[in-house]
């Protein structure tokens, strides 16, 4: 019973996200640095601009929303909260984790939907994030 606890899948269609808009991704970029560490990352606001019920995009799949980010401020998000189109979970890694976890390749941020994505700066460690 044990051994398929750890083999349990890390979705639920009912955590589904909608998919990623293909069509509105830009080249743009804001200075918003974002940090990893272990399953959280950190996003720094380093801007003049604020955004409200946004939604953050990892690797143009997994999504979250964040409620708040304002000039300067840090907000921490759990990568564990971040899900696909199928409700698959990002691979955050952990303690407990039974497959690597996944790198950040690509992070933006979504002010509204339907809205074009702005770039953000990712300040990621080296291998085995």
């Amino acid at each position: 019973m044990g051994v398929s606890a750890c083999n349990s899948p890390n979705f639920n269609p009912k955590l589904a996200n909608r998919s990623y808009p293909y069509e509105l991704h830009t080249v743009d970029v804001l200075p918003i640095q974002v940090f990893r560490d272990g399953t959280h990352i950190e996003i720094v606001n380093s801007t003049d601009n604020s955004w409200s019920d946004a939604t953050i995009w990892v690797n143009q799949r997994y999504s979250a929303s964040i409620k708040s980010l304002q000039p300067g401020q840090r907000v921490s998000m759990n990568l564990f909260d971040f899900r696909d189109d199928l409700g698959e979970q990002f691979r955050a890694g952990g303690l407990l984790r039974t497959r690597p976890a996944a790198k950040i390749e690509l992070i933006e941020i979504q002010p509204a939907e339907g809205m074009p994505m702005i770039g953000m700066i990712s300040v990621m460690p080296g291998e085995g994030q």
